[in-house]
């Protein structure tokens, strides 16, 4: 393609609402542009990253046996509602486009297709004998973002692939997850992307068990822990740890204690010259289930740990069906608006103990009469600790559970952190990094084919629920993620095997012949070897021309210039710089060999 010919109009000033560097970038050199809020047009040059990006997906994914198809964009409701998952997309996460059809039937718009998918099986999947089956697809979706930003990392259309598979039994998903788990490291890999896989919580999709697959970039919306050894890692929102050990209690019997102005953690160690190692805090928060149920929970944690809220609406979940529900709506730390329409009297607020009297929940037919007490690990096995005395400005110190407070459920909430100690080897500290998930692999199991009456024959003659997978990857998110991996002040690096073109030949002067025939021979040799070439041909100064290479990203830069007298040309490698002149008769030869290195290194 020639760039006088080419839609490509790159942006001299980054645009405001831009705020990290690969959005900078794909907004200024013209690979996107912004139509609205979370909505960008994928322009020729990120449509072409896209399609690369899309061909390696599709080798990978036809190399285990699954198979394509193109699912509705537009879903009915109903189906939704077998699932249960109706109120959480289009409520409680309110991540769904919903909308009225003129026959007066409510539809989404596809944030994901499990449900549409689990219909078509059920519809088609009758016995053991035509087990397994893998589809997948590649589309755009929509989800509704609160906030949508970063450019395509967060937007509100996006391409993704989402691929579904059904089992007979645990150990064919098994397989299949394993399966994918190899396919997605050699999709990132062929993408020239340093990555690491993480433990996940698999959140609304629901399952057993999830992987992600986090691009490392400091941008990252997400944190990743993960241990030297190489045995461990997960997102924050999954890790567990050790903490460090709790320091002994200087509190040998109990005793309540007037402790002004002690609101904090802080405060109270330092009134009280003790370590909050030693403190039971306790969180109140208030949980907002699907039938309109309001549930007070009380979590007591250590005082050096914070709750894992995610952890903790996953608890709640599980705890749902105890209060005629299905799914939480909203999980927050009630502000005074709030309190106010459920509590009896004011609450003793940086002063509760784990014992707080029910009394504070008013009678109100939507509200649990009595707070949910759950204690995190970290408290449960804490002996003579101090902790609020339910009265402001006092503290009870040299407290025990099972004497002074009943234990509640204890469980794991606490969020784990940089330094704690590894699970599986305590001699290992968890480290921190920042990542984009591109990548996600649940193991459903049994969640969507019980819900939507799934069912195979086995080969007793049951009628048994179909055993389920799933597997995304954000193609769209990942293309993205590869410039916020790889730029430097000058513009995009891309790798080799997903950059839209593999080099462009740049004609400083388009008014000296030499310069343009030499260029014009390059040009064409170079796509007649395949190598995917750009010409730069427009009527620009040299300087404006090796910037804008240099903004697009292109792996390669031929330069037809003073060279020229010795039969030379300038090749400049992108990624490095690095500069050589070349024989204009071995151009294609070496850059054929540079190509195919960079692409083989990464298979």
């Amino acid at each position: 393609m020639r760039l006088s010919r080419m839609f490509f109009f790159p942006l001299r000033e980054t645009p405001a609402e831009a705020e990290i560097p690969s959005h900078q970038l794909l907004l200024r050199a013209g690979y996107i542009r912004r139509i609205s809020s979370g909505l960008y047009a994928y322009l020729p040059f990120m449509w072409r990253v896209l399609q690369k990006v899309s061909a390696i997906v599709r080798e990978e994914m036809n190399a285990t046996g699954a198979q394509e198809c193109l699912l509705t964009q537009l879903q009915p409701s109903d189906l939704w509602r077998e699932s249960g998952r109706w109120e959480t997309y289009t409520k409680a996460e309110g991540i769904m486009f919903s909308l009225v059809d003129r026959g007066d039937r409510e539809l989404g718009l596809g944030p994901t297709h499990e449900e549409v998918i689990t219909a078509i099986a059920r519809d088609t999947l009758r016995s053991y004998r035509q087990l397994p089956v893998h589809l997948y697809q590649i589309q755009t979706k929509f989800r509704d973002e609160i906030r949508p930003r970063f450019g395509l990392m967060r937007g509100r259309e996006f391409i993704m692939k989402d691929g579904y598979s059904f089992h007979a039994d645990e150990e064919s998903l098994k397989e299949t997850y394993r399966d994918m788990d190899r396919a997605y490291r050699n999709m990132l890999r062929r993408c020239g992307l340093q990555f690491r896989a993480v433990e996940a919580d698999s959140g609304a999709i629901g399952g057993s068990g999830s992987q992600e697959f986090m691009v490392l970039a400091d941008a990252g919306e997400d944190e990743v822990l993960f241990t030297e050894d190489g045995k461990y890692a997960a997102n924050i929102e999954k890790a567990v740890s050790l903490p460090p050990d709790a320091v002994a209690s200087p509190f040998s019997s109990y005793e309540k204690r007037e402790t002004p102005g002690t609101d904090t953690i802080a405060k109270l160690c330092e009134f009280l010259n003790c370590s909050p190692t030693q403190i039971v805090k306790n969180v109140l928060y208030q949980a907002l289930f699907d039938n309109g149920k309001t549930v007070l929970v009380l979590v007591s944690i250590r005082g050096d740990r914070d709750v894992n809220e995610v952890k903790l609406q996953n608890e709640l979940t599980k705890r749902a069906a105890n209060y005629g529900a299905s799914a939480i709506l909203a999980l927050f730390v009630p502000e005074a608006e709030a309190q106010a329409k459920w509590v009896a009297k004011p609450l003793p607020l940086g002063y509760m103990s784990p014992g707080l009297s029910d009394e504070f929940i008013a009678s109100k037919s939507d509200v649990a009469p009595q707070f949910l007490r759950l204690c995190d690990r970290t408290a449960a096995e804490l002996e003579n600790f101090v902790t609020g005395a339910d009265e402001t400005n006092s503290h009870v110190v040299g407290a025990n559970w099972d004497k002074e407070f009943p234990k509640p459920d204890v469980v794991e909430l606490q969020t784990a952190m940089e330094g704690d100690r590894a699970v599986h080897d305590p001699t290992q500290t968890l480290q921190i990094a920042r990542g984009i998930e591109v990548g996600h692999i649940f193991q459903l199991g049994t969640k969507y084919s019980l819900a939507m009456g799934a069912t195979y024959t086995n080969e007793a003659g049951e009628d048994v629920p179909l055993v389920m997978g799933c597997y995304g990857v954000g193609v769209s998110r990942l293309a993205q993620s590869a410039v916020e991996q790889s730029y430097d002040k000058d513009g995009i690096i891309w790798p080799v095997a997903i950059a839209p073109y593999h080099a462009i030949v740049v004609i400083p002067n388009v008014n000296q012949s030499e310069q343009v025939e030499a260029a014009e021979k390059l040009y064409r040799d170079l796509n007649d070897a395949g190598i995917e070439t750009l010409l730069d041909d427009r009527e620009e100064r040299a300087g404006v021309k090796f910037k804008d290479a240099d903004l697009i990203g292109i792996p390669y830069r031929i330069v037809t210039g003073r060279s020229l007298k010795q039969g030379k040309v300038e090749v400049v490698e992108r990624s490095t710089k690095n500069s050589q002149e070349v024989e204009i008769d071995a151009v294609v030869e070496m850059l054929r060999e540079a190509i195919d290195k960079a692409i083989a290194d990464r298979v």
